[in-house]
């Protein structure tokens, strides 16, 4: 399991988040995982694996998806209902 360098979104999934006023969690989040609290946001890699996309929680309702970049950093490309 590798650590991100830097964490970026899309703007469709800023949008998302201001929306449904998750910002204030996703940050937190973010912040958890950059420093490297991995377990705390239960940073994982999807089902099958070898797909090439990670998760980690935002909240109890919510996942973040993402991919890794060629030099290291973490695109979030979607925010999942995982309700």
């Amino acid at each position: 399991m590798q650590k991100p360098g830097k964490v970026y979104e899309t703007r469709k999934v800023a949008e998302y988040l201001d929306k449904r006023k998750l910002t204030a969690q996703y940050k937190k989040a973010k912040k958890y995982l950059l420093a490297g609290s991995l377990l705390q946001v239960r940073f994982k890699q999807r089902q099958p694996k070898g797909s090439g996309i990670w998760y980690f929680r935002i909240n109890l309702q919510f996942r973040a998806l993402s991919v890794f970049d060629d030099s290291g950093n973490l695109i979030v490309f979607s925010i999942d209902n995982h309700q």
